[in-house]
Protein backbone atom coordinates (compact mmCIF):
# COMPACT_ATOMS: atom_id res chain seq x y z
CA UNK A 1 0.00 0.00 0.00
CA UNK A 2 2.87 2.39 0.86
CA UNK A 3 4.41 1.85 -2.59
CA UNK A 4 1.12 2.62 -4.32
CA UNK A 5 0.68 5.73 -2.19
CA UNK A 6 4.22 6.88 -2.98
CA UNK A 7 3.26 6.81 -6.67
CA UNK A 8 0.32 9.13 -6.03
CA UNK A 9 -2.46 6.59 -5.51
CA UNK A 10 -5.05 8.55 -3.51
CA UNK A 11 -6.99 5.46 -2.44
CA UNK A 12 -3.82 3.89 -1.00
CA UNK A 13 -2.94 7.12 0.79
CA UNK A 14 -6.49 7.39 2.16
CA UNK A 15 -6.24 3.83 3.46
CA UNK A 16 -2.93 4.68 5.16
CA UNK A 17 -4.55 7.75 6.70
CA UNK A 18 -7.38 5.62 8.04
CA UNK A 19 -4.92 3.14 9.56
CA UNK A 20 -2.77 5.83 11.23
CA UNK A 21 -5.32 8.49 12.18
CA UNK A 22 -6.24 7.39 15.72
CA UNK A 23 -2.66 6.92 16.93
CA UNK A 24 -1.42 10.07 15.24
CA UNK A 25 -4.31 12.11 16.64
CA UNK A 26 -3.55 10.92 20.19
CA UNK A 27 0.07 11.98 19.76
CA UNK A 28 -0.81 15.41 18.33
CA UNK A 29 -3.55 15.96 20.95
CA UNK A 30 -1.08 15.35 23.77
CA UNK A 31 1.45 17.61 22.11
CA UNK A 32 -0.77 20.64 21.55
CA UNK A 33 -3.10 20.15 24.51
CA UNK A 34 -6.27 21.24 22.73
CA UNK A 35 -8.75 19.02 20.90
CA UNK A 36 -9.73 21.38 18.09
CA UNK A 37 -6.14 22.58 17.59
CA UNK A 38 -5.06 18.93 17.42
CA UNK A 39 -7.54 18.26 14.62
CA UNK A 40 -6.16 21.23 12.70
CA UNK A 41 -2.55 20.14 13.20
CA UNK A 42 -3.46 16.58 12.18
CA UNK A 43 -5.07 17.84 8.97
CA UNK A 44 -1.98 19.93 8.24
CA UNK A 45 0.23 16.88 8.78
CA UNK A 46 -1.78 14.74 6.36
CA UNK A 47 -1.90 17.54 3.79
CA UNK A 48 1.87 17.97 4.03
CA UNK A 49 2.34 14.19 3.75
CA UNK A 50 0.21 14.07 0.61
CA UNK A 51 2.17 16.94 -0.93
CA UNK A 52 5.44 15.16 -0.11
CA UNK A 53 4.27 11.61 -0.85
CA UNK A 54 6.44 11.23 -3.96
CA UNK A 55 9.50 11.83 -1.77
CA UNK A 56 8.50 9.05 0.62
CA UNK A 57 10.87 6.08 0.55
CA UNK A 58 8.80 2.87 0.84
CA UNK A 59 11.82 1.14 2.37
CA UNK A 60 11.25 3.31 5.45
CA UNK A 61 8.25 2.60 7.72
CA UNK A 62 5.35 4.84 6.72
CA UNK A 63 4.32 5.59 10.29
CA UNK A 64 7.85 6.80 11.14
CA UNK A 65 7.87 9.09 8.09
CA UNK A 66 4.38 10.39 8.88
CA UNK A 67 5.24 10.88 12.55
CA UNK A 68 8.21 13.05 11.54
CA UNK A 69 5.91 15.26 9.49
CA UNK A 70 3.42 15.47 12.38
CA UNK A 71 6.21 16.43 14.79
CA UNK A 72 7.23 19.25 12.48
CA UNK A 73 3.63 20.45 12.24
CA UNK A 74 3.38 20.36 16.05
CA UNK A 75 6.55 22.43 16.27
CA UNK A 76 5.12 24.91 13.77
CA UNK A 77 2.00 25.13 15.92
CA UNK A 78 4.19 25.81 18.97
CA UNK A 79 5.99 28.65 17.22
CA UNK A 80 2.67 30.19 16.17
CA UNK A 81 1.43 29.84 19.75
CA UNK A 82 4.48 31.71 21.03
CA UNK A 83 3.82 34.52 18.58
CA UNK A 84 0.17 34.68 19.69
CA UNK A 85 1.28 34.94 23.34
CA UNK A 86 3.60 37.83 22.53
CA UNK A 87 0.87 39.62 20.58
CA UNK A 88 -1.64 39.08 23.38
CA UNK A 89 0.84 40.46 25.91
CA UNK A 90 1.57 43.53 23.80
CA UNK A 91 -2.11 44.21 23.22
CA UNK A 92 -2.98 43.81 26.91
CA UNK A 93 -5.03 40.70 26.30
CA UNK A 94 -3.10 38.60 28.79
CA UNK A 95 -5.38 39.46 31.68
CA UNK A 96 -7.25 36.72 33.55
CA UNK A 97 -10.51 38.09 32.16
CA UNK A 98 -9.29 37.82 28.57
CA UNK A 99 -7.85 34.37 29.18
CA UNK A 100 -11.20 33.18 30.57
CA UNK A 101 -13.03 33.98 27.32
CA UNK A 102 -13.83 30.70 25.64
CA UNK A 103 -12.52 28.68 28.57
CA UNK A 104 -14.13 25.34 29.35
CA UNK A 105 -17.08 25.39 31.72
CA UNK A 106 -16.20 24.24 35.23
CA UNK A 107 -16.56 20.57 36.04
CA UNK A 108 -18.93 19.43 38.81
CA UNK A 109 -17.89 20.58 42.28
CA UNK A 110 -16.62 17.21 43.37
CA UNK A 111 -14.13 17.09 40.47
CA UNK A 112 -12.74 20.63 40.49
CA UNK A 113 -9.44 19.73 42.16
CA UNK A 114 -8.85 16.81 39.81
CA UNK A 115 -9.75 18.98 36.85
CA UNK A 116 -7.29 21.67 37.95
CA UNK A 117 -4.47 19.18 38.41
CA UNK A 118 -5.11 17.58 35.02
CA UNK A 119 -5.30 21.00 33.38
CA UNK A 120 -2.07 22.10 35.05
CA UNK A 121 -0.37 18.90 33.99
CA UNK A 122 -1.62 19.34 30.42
CA UNK A 123 -0.32 22.93 30.36
CA UNK A 124 3.00 21.74 31.71
CA UNK A 125 3.14 19.06 29.02
CA UNK A 126 2.37 21.58 26.30
CA UNK A 127 5.00 23.94 27.72
CA UNK A 128 7.75 21.31 27.79
CA UNK A 129 10.51 22.03 25.29
CA UNK A 130 10.27 19.90 22.13
CA UNK A 131 13.48 18.10 23.04
CA UNK A 132 11.72 16.68 26.11
CA UNK A 133 8.09 16.54 24.97
CA UNK A 134 8.50 14.60 21.73
CA UNK A 135 10.50 11.67 23.17
CA UNK A 136 8.12 11.44 26.15
CA UNK A 137 5.02 11.33 23.94
CA UNK A 138 6.51 8.88 21.46
CA UNK A 139 7.56 6.50 24.24
CA UNK A 140 4.62 6.79 26.64
CA UNK A 141 1.67 7.56 24.39
CA UNK A 142 2.75 5.60 21.32
CA UNK A 143 4.45 2.85 23.30
CA UNK A 144 7.58 3.04 21.17
CA UNK A 145 10.88 1.71 22.41
CA UNK A 146 13.78 4.05 23.12
CA UNK A 147 15.49 2.62 20.03
CA UNK A 148 12.48 3.47 17.85
CA UNK A 149 12.24 6.98 19.30
CA UNK A 150 15.97 7.42 18.73
CA UNK A 151 15.54 6.44 15.08
CA UNK A 152 12.63 8.83 14.57
CA UNK A 153 14.47 11.74 16.19
CA UNK A 154 17.97 10.94 14.95
CA UNK A 155 19.48 10.74 18.45
CA UNK A 156 20.90 7.93 20.59
CA UNK A 157 18.71 5.69 22.76
CA UNK A 158 20.61 6.99 25.81
CA UNK A 159 19.68 10.56 24.84
CA UNK A 160 16.04 9.43 24.57
CA UNK A 161 16.22 7.90 28.04
CA UNK A 162 17.74 11.07 29.50
CA UNK A 163 15.18 13.35 27.85
CA UNK A 164 12.27 11.23 29.03
CA UNK A 165 13.60 11.26 32.58
CA UNK A 166 13.96 15.05 32.50
CA UNK A 167 10.45 15.45 31.10
CA UNK A 168 9.01 13.24 33.83
CA UNK A 169 10.91 15.18 36.49
CA UNK A 170 9.48 18.47 35.22
CA UNK A 171 5.94 17.09 35.14
CA UNK A 172 6.32 15.57 38.61
CA UNK A 173 7.41 18.97 39.91
CA UNK A 174 4.16 20.46 38.60
CA UNK A 175 2.16 17.86 40.52
CA UNK A 176 4.19 18.47 43.70
CA UNK A 177 3.55 22.21 43.51
CA UNK A 178 -0.17 21.67 43.17
CA UNK A 179 -0.30 22.53 39.49
CA UNK A 180 1.33 25.95 39.69
CA UNK A 181 2.99 26.33 36.28
CA UNK A 182 3.42 30.06 36.48
CA UNK A 183 0.43 30.79 34.21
Amino acid sequence: MEVRASHGDRAAFTALMTMTKADLYRFVRRYVGDESEAHDVLQEAYAAAWLAIRRYDPARPFDVWLRSIAINKCRDWGRKRTVRRVVRGVMGLDTPEAAAIGADLPTPETRIDDHRRVAALQRALVDLPDTLKVPLLLATLDGRSHAEVATILGITPKAVETRIARARDKLAAVLRTGGDTGH
